[in-house]
């Protein structure tokens, strides 16, 4: 479904696949299996320019649109969650330096997450505050011109492998956010294994034990920690989240017409079975529409209209909750095939559960987006 793209955003659209194919997919099964992503794998996205896509061209990056960085976060979504979890929380991070930042640090910062130099991970989630991120306990204490940061981060991806973390934490003026480099005294991280999906993402706890931190490194005046910078960073997320859903609905459409095209039961091909088609039917038109929805959220937010808040909200949810019916529909046509590890439809079963916790769980989606409903009735009703 190329039609809606520009020419440029179809040229990056094949670049993107042809890639994934080839240096991506043919891997993702074994990566998840040892749960690790090799360094060379990063690097090897660094070298291709991929993580520091939508940076700012005057710092080294891509600089590229909000379409074309979700058509990559598709393609990797499609071959590998986990690796596409990396462009998520790198490029989080890079946005929020970006948006966030003085001169300084945009300076010492943007050109080095760019190249992939620095590897990049948001540290908000504790084992007490996951969605409210205004819930953090991590404490953030001035001392001179440094802060002194004490707390315990969990869940954070790519936490055991990146170079630099977005740390969340209270300050005396509220919540407030702060760039702590993994080489601080007192850092430390803890891998967390055997996660139900996305299990090569590296996710690690991260210890902050009296980490003295420049002032500097400071993001946004204290207080606007949540509000801003965290609310800017995780809609960006929720937005490649979501392009990472409409992958993993294309990767179980490809992954099941092939299985039916070729597996015989009862004397003929289960492609003509009537309810094989019938699942094969919800992921055509789950993936096409999701991938719609995905698009329009990239127009709106390349256009700064304000729409695209509630636009991304909206694709995020649709596709996260359409990849995990996919999902259990693919295993379902693989049948016991379909639990085993040969195939990569288990792999894709996971991964669609994990992508109704993260960037704002299934449920917060309803919530807010119910809200929107109420308020866009409201506005309708106030300019007839």
């Amino acid at each position: 479904m190329t039609g809606a793209l520009s020419a440029q955003q179809a040229q990056s659209l094949k670049e993107f696949r042809d890639f994934a194919d080839l240096r991506i997919a043919p891997h993702a099964d074994s990566w998840h299996r040892a749960q690790r992503t090799p360094p060379e794998v990063v690097r090897l996205l660094a070298d291709e320019g991929l993580l520091g896509l939508p940076v700012p061209s005057r710092y080294g990056g891509g600089g590229c649109d909000a379409v074309t960085l979700g058509l990559l976060a598709g393609e990797l979504g499609r071959a590998c969650s986990s690796v596409r979890s990396l462009l998520t929380v790198h490029t989080m991070v890079a946005h929020a330096v970006a948006r966030w930042g003085d001169r300084a640090l945009k300076e010492t910062w943007l050109p080095r997450l760019a190249s992939g130099e620095t590897i990049g991970a948001l540290a908000v989630s504790e084992p007490g505050a996951g969605s409210d991120a205004s819930a953090v306990t991590t404490r953030l204490v001035r001392d001179g011109d440094d802060w002194i940061v004490d707390g315990h981060k969990k869940w954070i991806t790519y936490g055991q492998s990146a170079d630099l973390f977005l740390v969340v934490g209270q300050s005396d003026q509220g919540p407030t956010a702060l760039l702590v480099e993994r080489d601080t005294p007192g850092l430390r991280t803890e891998l967390i294994e055997d996660l139900v999906g996305i299990r090569a993402s590296m996710t690690a706890h991260v210890y902050l034990e009296r980490c003295r931190v420049p002032g500097a490194q400071l993001l946004a005046r204290p207080g606007l920690g949540v509000s801003h910078v965290v609310g800017a960073a995780l809609d960006l997320g929720r937005y490649t989240v979501g392009w990472g859903c409409v992958g993993i609905l294309d990767a179980c459409l490809e992954a099941s017409v092939d299985y039916a095209s070729q597996r015989e039961q009862f004397g003929s091909l289960i492609k003509e079975h009537q309810l094989v088609r019938r699942m094969i039917t919800g992921m055509y038109t789950d993936a096409r529409a999701a991938r719609l929805l995905a698009l329009e959220a990239g127009r709106l937010r390349d256009e700064g209209d304000p729409g695209a808040l509630a636009a991304t909200s909206t694709a995020k949810h649709f596709a996260a909750t359409a990849a995990g019916r996919a999902a259990l529909d693919a295993v379902q046509i693989h049948g016991a095939n379909g639990c085993g590890s040969d195939y990569p439809v288990q792999r894709y079963l996971g991964d669609s559960r994990v992508m109704e916790v993260i960037e704002g769980s299934t449920q917060l989606h309803q919530v807010g987006l119910a809200e929107y409903a109420f308020q866009e009735r409201a506005l309708r009703r106030s300019i007839r």
